[in-house]
Order: C-alpha cells, then sequence, then structure tokens
C-alpha cells in the first residue's frame, strides 16, 4: 500500500494527570500528578530481608537518580543519615528498583508503614491492621500479621500463620477462621473454575471453619464472621463455586450492618463483592458498590493493604483505571515485603500505558518473590514469580525493549519445577513466548511454538494451554504454513468444547475470540471474503467482556488484529478507526500505534499521523527501542 508523506511534527509536550479519588461517592477531581518521592528498595547478603525507604526526587531527577543518593549513602562508612533502620552495614548494598511515587496522595498518609516483627529478629512490611479478637496477646500479634498477608493474597503463607496464631493458642476459634479464608481466593477464582480451591484447599478449609465453630468464639461479633466463612465451605444447598462465594458475600454483608464501625468487616465485605462480580457487567455495579465501602474505611486506615489492594481491583478496568493510580502507587510502599503488593500496582500501570513504572513493579515483585521462595522451596521457580514476568515481558514489548524480553522468555523457559502448579503460573508459562512472538510478528517463530514445559498439568489449564496454539494458529496462517494453523484450529476448538462441557463459561467465551481470530486470519490467506466478517465477529464479542485479572491483556487485542487485517486489504481509513478503538481499551501499544501511523498515512490524516509518530518517537527513545524505530522510519 502506498504510503502518504506526512510531514513530521514539532515536539509538543502534552501536560496532565491521573484523576484522584477523593470521596465515598467516587467524584473525581483532575489534577496534575509530580513524581516528587521514589520509593527505593534495596538488598544485601548480610542484611536480613529488604530495605525500603522513600525519598525526595530533586527537580529535574529521575526516582533511580535519587534512589542512588541513598544507595551512596548506605555504602559510605562516613554518612551519617540513617537509612533501612540505622543499619551499620555500609558496603554491599544494591538498589533492586526505584520507582515513582505520589507525595502522599489525597487519602493516603505520609507515615510509615507498620513494619511486622517475624522470625529471628526479622521486620517485614506487611501494612497496618487492627482487628481485635478475644485471644490472647501474643496470638493477637500474630493473628494481625495473617490478615495482614491475607489481604495481600499471600495466601500460603497467611495459612501458616493462622495456624501459628492457633499453636499459641488453641482456644483462638478467629485462627481457624483464618486458615478457611487462605483456602478460600475470591478475586482469582470469580468466572475462573481453574483457580478455585482444589479438593484438599477445600477439605482443609471446610475442617478449619469447622473447627472454628466448634472453639465457641467468646464473642458474637467473632461468632458472625466465622458464620460467614462457614457459609462458603458448607451453606446447605448450595453446590459450585459461584453458589458459595454468593453465600459469602451475603453473610458478609449481614457482618458490615451488624458491626459498621468494624473496618475489617468492610472491607472483607468488598472483597466479597469483588469475588462475584460478573465479567461482562459493563457497569461494573460491584466493582463501584466495593470501591464505595472502601473509601468510606480509607480516611482512618490510610496503611491498610486490603483497602489499597482491593481499590486496585476495584478499577482494573479502561474506564476506571485513573482511580486507582493513588491506591497503586500506595500500595507498593504499604505492604513492600510482598510480592504481590509490588506486583498489583502494574495491573492499573498496564491500563494506563505507564510502561516504566508497570517494569519497576515487576522487576521488584519478581525478585521478591524469587528471594522468598529461594528461602522455602529452594531450587523452584515462585507463580508470583512468573505472574511478574508475564506483566513485565509486556511491558518491555510495549516499548520495543525486545532484548530485554528476550531474557524474560529465556527465564521462563529455564522454568522446571514450580512451588504452585496454579492457573496464575499455567498462563504465564504459555503467555510470555507467545507474546514473545506475536508482538514481533514473527510468524514462523510463533507457528513453531510447543506447549511447555511437558510435565506441567495441562490438562487442568486448557484456558492457559489455548495460548500457545492461538500463537500457532495465526503464526501459521501468516507465514503460508496453512497446515499448521488448521491444526491449532482443530485443537482450539477440542479445548472449547471441553470448557462448556465443565461449565467454564467465561474462558469458553475467551476460546470462542480466538477460534474466530485463528479462522480469520485462515480465510485471508485463503483469499476468501468472510475473513473481514470474522474477524469483526472476534471483535465485537471481546468488547463484550473483559479480561481476567491474571493477563495484562489478550496475546493481541482482537480489534487490533481486525485493523491489521483492513491494512491487509489495503484499507487504511477504516482501518485506523479500529486501531482507534483498540488503543481505547489498550492504550500504548506499540503495534497499535505504528499500525495506525501506517494507516493515518495511508489515508492521507497527516494531523493524526503527526500526533502517532510524536508517540513513537517517545517509545523509540526508551532503550532506542527496534520496533519504534522501524515504524517511525519504515522502508520501501
Amino acid at each position: 500500500m502506498k504510503r502518504t508523506s506526512c510531514h513530521p511534527p514539532r515536539v509538543i509536550a502534552i501536560l496532565g494527570g491521573p484523576l484522584i479519588l477523593i470521596t465515598a461517592s467516587l467524584a473525581t477531581t483532575a489534577a496534575e500528578s509530580s513524581a516528587t518521592r521514589a520509593l527505593c528498595v534495596f538488598s544485601n547478603p548480610s542484611f536480613a530481608g529488604r530495605c525500603t525507604e522513600t525519598t525526595d526526587v530533586p527537580t529535574g531527577s529521575s526516582a533511580r537518580q535519587a534512589c542512588e543518593v541513598v544507595l551512596a549513602c548506605l555504602n559510605d562508612a562516613t554518612c551519617i543519615k540513617n537509612y533501612c533502620e540505622a543499619t551499620t552495614i555500609r558496603q554491599g548494598w544494591a538498589l533492586d528498583s526505584a520507582t515513582a511515587a505520589e507525595a502522599a496522595p489525597p487519602g493516603v498518609a505520609s507515615e510509615a508503614p507498620h513494619r511486622h516483627e517475624h522470625g529471628a529478629g526479622e521486620t517485614e512490611t506487611l501494612g497496618t491492621v487492627e482487628f481485635p479478637v478475644s485471644c490472647d496477646a501474643a496470638a493477637q500479634r500474630k493473628f494481625e500479621r495473617a490478615v495482614a498477608l491475607l489481604h495481600s493474597f499471600w495466601y500460603d503463607e497467611a495459612e501458616k500463620a493462622f495456624t501459628d496464631v492457633t499453636k499459641a493458642d488453641p482456644s483462638c476459634a478467629m485462627g481457624y477462621w483464618g486458615v478457611a479464608m487462605s483456602l478460600f481466593h475470591p478475586v482469582w477464582a470469580a468466572a475462573n473454575p481453574s483457580a478455585t480451591p482444589s479438593s484438599a484447599e477445600m477439605e482443609r478449609g471446610r475442617a478449619a471453619a469447622e473447627r472454628a465453630r466448634a472453639a465457641n468464639a467468646r464473642t458474637e461479633r467473632e461468632r458472625d464472621y466465622i458464620a460467614a466463612v462457614h457459609a462458603f465451605y458448607q451453606e446447605p444447598g448450595v453446590s459450585g463455586y459461584p453458589g458459595r462465594a454468593l453465600a459469602f458475600e451475603r453473610a458478609m454483608a449481614q457482618v458490615q450492618r451488624r458491626y459498621p464501625a468494624d473496618r475489617e468487616a468492610a472491607v472483607f465485605h468488598a472483597l466479597a463483592l469483588l469475588g462475584t462480580a460478573g465479567p461482562t457487567d459493563k457497569t461494573y455495579a460491584k466493582q463501584k458498590e466495593a470501591a464505595e465501602i472502601l473509601n468510606t474505611v480509607l480516611p482512618g486506615a490510610p496503611l491498610h493493604p486490603g483497602v489499597a489492594h482491593y481499590l486496585i481491583h476495584s478499577f482494573d478496568y479502561p474506564d476506571l483505571a485513573e482511580l486507582a493510580l493513588p491506591a497503586a502507587r500506595a500500595y507498593a510502599q504499604i505492604a513492600a515485603s510482598s510480592p504481590h503488593a509490588l506486583h498489583m500496582p502494574s495491573h492499573i500501570f498496564t491500563r494506563l500505558a505507564l510502561w516504566d513504572e508497570s517494569i519497576q513493579s515487576n522487576l521488584a515483585a519478581a525478585a521478591m518473590a524469587k528471594e522468598h521462595v529461594q528461602k522455602t522451596r529452594a531450587g523452584t521457580a515462585s507463580f508470583d514469580q512468573l505472574h511478574a514476568l508475564d506483566y513485565l515481558a509486556y511491558a518491555y514489548l510495549q516499548e520495543g525493549r525486545d532484548v530485554d524480553a528476550k531474557r524474560v522468555v529465556d527465564e521462563i523457559n529455564a522454568v522446571e519445577t514450580l512451588d504452585q502448579q496454579n492457573f496464575a503460573s499455567a498462563y504465564a508459562l504459555a503467555a510470555v513466548p507467545a507474546r514473545y512472538a506475536l508482538e514481533r510478528q514473527q510468524w514462523s517463530e510463533a507457528a513453531a511454538l510447543t506447549v511447555r514445559p511437558a510435565g506441567f498439568p495441562w490438562p487442568r489449564f486448557s484456558s492457559a494451554e489455548a495460548l500457545t496454539h492461538l500463537a500457532r494458529g495465526i503464526g501459521g496462517a501468516r507465514s503460508g504454513n496453512l497446515g499448521v494453523a488448521r491444526s491449532a484450529l482443530e485443537r482450539l476448538a477440542a479445548l472449547h468444547a471441553g470448557l462448556l462441557e465443565t461449565h467454564d463459561p467465561y474462558w469458553a467465551g475467551q476460546l470462542k475470540i480466538q477460534q474466530l481470530e485463528v479462522a480469520a486470519w485462515i480465510a485471508r490467506a485463503e483469499g476468501q471474503p468472510e475473513a473481514r466478517k470474522l474477524m469483526r465477529a472476534a471483535a465485537d464479542l471481546e468488547d463484550s467482556t473483559e479480561k481476567h485479572p491474571v493477563t495484562p491483556g489478550p496475546l493481541l487485542p482482537a480489534r487490533e488484529l481486525l485493523a491489521d487485517l483492513l491494512m491487509d486489504l489495503g484499507e487504511p481509513a477504516p482501518a485506523l478507526t479500529e486501531y482507534e478503538a483498540s488503543m481505547k481499551i489498550a492504550p500504548g501499544r506499540l503495534n497499535s500505534l505504528a499500525g495506525a501511523l501506517r494507516a493515518a498515512e495511508g489515508s492521507a490524516d497527516c494531523a493524526r499521523a503527526a500526533m502517532l509518530r510524536a508517540k513513537l518517537e517517545g517509545l523509540s527513545a526508551k532503550g532506542g527501542g527496534a520496533r519504534a524505530m522501524a515504524a517511525l522510519h519504515p522502508g520501501p
């Protein structure tokens, strides 16, 4: 297709900022956000755990430069500033991550996060939880630490911590309540049977709920909490995870109504709402209700890990993501010892195309998860680590940092054993290599992918396995290897049928989208006119639902694929419309920007081409992204 010559524009600075959440009714105000503080994470072989510090960022400096000043002091015996709990260790410090942070966003206190004592004098930063129960003093301290772990979805560690509570005080009924709660994963399992508790987890959870009831808690409030979790495990007449989750939500609503001053009742009710929110409800009714509850708690508990965490989940949608930016930037500081807390802000950074912040977030999360698993199960990889690596690879690819993304692929491909074979790990194992091939448009490479590692229990995670076949199907069709493409389409159809049989409508719907995408590119390769119809059907179906929280996004957005197809058909003007529509849902994607630039130039829309060129020039400056440069300077 002939490209129209549109003169490159002058560089124009566009100033703006996030919408800051300020009231329980979700009112917002536009405010410019400047990163005047930096969150620095340091490590040292001679220091237990990690050290997290915040520091001012001088005008004209970056967060990393500010953190490097602190690092220099840590490694200087003559520096008199008291960093890292006034450590006397003055050599061997390394800067693990430097993240820009707002200076005390509205509703987020500037005080230091609470540090818990754990183990042999170790300290950890998990946030501040005040949850009084009728257990002895030693058990109470352990209990609040366990609840903090629970709010950051550190479920295996939370189960251990609540078990320690019951050992410290066997009469502490709420300790058994906590064990039961640790085996129930509301957000992960929402509309996702592959992430629901296993049979063994259900059995342990049911037993813990029964122990909690049998312990005869000393207060009616505690008995009501126990009844709520018991509703999930034992509600008469309720079969299947969705019914159990709904029973828990209704029970927690009653607990909050009975104890309106109880912050934990409010926070757990908000979590329960998020665990039953439907993926096709575009009004986000339950998510907004959860956020409204959390926003009433926030002023009195600015360092509560669950408040920040669940606000992120409440607003992890294209139309709402800006509302969560203050919570996202705060959460990593509130619970800096939790790998999930370090990762979770990147959900919002991804939604808003803040790729540098997503990269820093996931580098820190992956490193923390790797450090933890080496202490608990040396020689294995952590599912938290893999989950962060999926988001990290996605961010690198959007900046065109393909060399960095390849290192992530190599790390994923080197995994042999995992601490937990769960849905998040399955998704990352399949998604990262597939993304790497598809985002770079290396179609033959995508067609050659295999489902790996071979020893992983893929039949339990067929929706994750499907990602490899999607990549093979698109890659085969676009590289002329139609045999591979048809074989991939057949496998997708078989997996889709299996998901329908197991009553997994959400992922069955996702695989239907994937089948349409592969069929469309096969039709295009064969010169069949229905290619356009098939791809538009895929895009419209994808628009009717939401991505799952486990993923930063589909391997390639269906509407971006529709735009690619239209460009291949020589129709740049309608292609530009589809690229623009795709970027409203997934902004800042390199392939969408590059495709839109070609479409704008091809349709002689020079004003739009100038804006797109400016954005791509910004990306090309990020480590010299070769694909961004190629989009700016295409060959003949």
